[in-house]
């Protein structure tokens, strides 16, 4: 097996390592196997700048306002299509599949069109919304996972024993699904965070996220200052898996000890 872990890891680790020598490095050019000298000038240089340190504060803002907005929907109804048995329930499915299918251009293409008329493009508020087609499907159907095995005499129990419909949501339903609604909060940040087709189609130009900066820096910028901000636009995600794992761990400990 080591063999196997050994290219795993360095599947995994090697275009990071790139990253992290292109950021660092002052003069490399070829045929040297490592840069000639080191520096910390393209990571100052980006993160002392007013238009990259906005642009990381504006995808956070999209990003989390997404993933909120997309629990707060796709909760109640990952509960209903999970545990619920009703008439047109696989057309509602289908059309929750719908848009990560849809390429994102003919989408955004056509909201475009009626957030103009709405007056919702150009702004931040525009592109959380847009930013809900492609991220719902992902956050309902991590859901559906959970409800699907979910058992509902726990909260008959708690009814039982007298506790109100908001205790029993807060006590009892939101415990038992903490797992998969970290899940799928992972999977809301992580669409929402790398999302460049939609963000540049209704921000308009106005909305500047860290991926459109990237995007614009790899069209004519230095390989030290594209590969800072490619490190710069990995952190944040590597950072939410990181702490979705540590919660998953801590909450797998919790439930053997209580067993």
């Amino acid at each position: 097996r080591l063999p196997l872990r050994v290219a795993l890891y360095i599947a995994l680790l090697g275009p990071v390592a790139a990253l992290l020598l292109y950021a660092g490095s002052d003069r490399w050019f070829y045929p040297e196997l490592l840069p000639a000298a080191w520096t910390l000038g393209p990571l100052q240089e980006q993160l002392g700048s007013p238009r990259t340190r906005e642009a990381i504060l504006t995808s956070l803002l999209i990003a989390g306002s997404v993933t909120g907005l997309s629990l707060l929907i796709g909760l109640p109804a990952a509960y209903v299509l999970g545990l619920r048995r009703f008439c047109g329930r696989l057309a509602v499915l289908l059309l929750l599949f719908l848009p990560s299918v849809v390429p994102p251009l003919a989408t955004g293409m056509g909201l475009n069109i009626l957030f103009l008329r709405l007056g919702l493009a150009g702004g931040v508020l525009g592109v959380v919304l847009v930013h809900l087609v492609p991220v719902l499907p992902y956050t309902v159907f991590a859901l559906l996972g959970v409800f699907a095995r979910y058992d509902e005499g726990y909260e008959q129990q708690a009814r039982t024993l007298g506790a109100g419909r908001a205790q029993v949501i807060w006590r009892v339903t939101l415990p038992l699904a903490g797992p998969g609604i970290i899940v799928a909060g992972l999977f809301a940040f992580l669409v929402s965070w790398s999302q460049y087709v939609l963000t540049l189609l209704i921000g308009g130009g106005q909305v500047i996220s860290l991926p459109l900066l990237l995007f614009a820096a790899v069209s004519g910028g230095r390989p030290a200052s594209i590969a800072t901000l490619a490190l710069i636009f990995a952190a944040p995600p590597l950072l939410a898996i990181a702490l979705a794992s540590r919660a998953l761990a801590g909450g797998t400990a919790r439930v053997e000890q209580q067993y």
